[in-house]
């Protein structure tokens, strides 16, 4: 993550994500864990649990690879 979060000059140090139920489908949200405080958000809908695990693991792989380099 970058040093323009909602942090100021904060990096981050942890992420996960989730997939939940709404509205019949299934939402996948993002958690950054920063040294202050968590921002969570909503990152898009699927249609089938299966595809919003999919996503939630690309998206969570991708954010660690970011959180890494930063820490390196």
């Amino acid at each position: 993550m970058s040093d323009d979060g909602p942090s100021g000059a904060h990096e981050a140090i942890a992420v996960d994500t989730s997939v939940e139920p709404e509205s019949g489908q299934w939402a996948v949200w993002i958690t950054v864990v920063f040294p202050d405080e968590a921002v969570r958000k909503r990152i898009n809908v699927y249609r089938t649990r299966r595809h919003a695990e999919i996503a939630a693991g690309w998206i969570k792989r991708a954010a660690q690879r970011d959180i890494r380099r930063i820490t390196e």
